[in-house]
């Protein structure tokens, strides 16, 4: 993949707008949330964090690091931040 079609995968991406849930959707989520157990303690969700360090290795091409870097510098941001941002939207 070169830079055009990477340009072209980005701007697909970027351009489409946010969906809204479903009533199904919205459904499913007020389910969820009624069958949630109680809360459960600070130790208790620490333990499930266990074995998860906020790390993960990852190999990309050149190009998009390179493209990643230079939008990063762009909004003033590290690389790490801007990559976080992305992936949560």
């Amino acid at each position: 993949m070169d830079r055009k079609d990477l340009e072209k995968c980005f701007t697909q991406i970027n351009g489409r707008e946010a969906e809204e849930p479903s009533a199904e959707d919205l459904a499913a989520i007020r389910a969820a949330n009624e069958e949630t157990e109680d809360p459960i303690s600070l130790e208790d969700f620490k333990q499930e964090l266990e074995g998860c360090n906020g790390r993960i290795s990852l190999r990309i091409p050149r190009s998009l690091h390179k493209k990643l870097k230079e939008s990063a510098a762009m909004e003033g941001v590290s690389l790490n931040q801007y990559v976080l941002y992305k992936l949560a939207k």
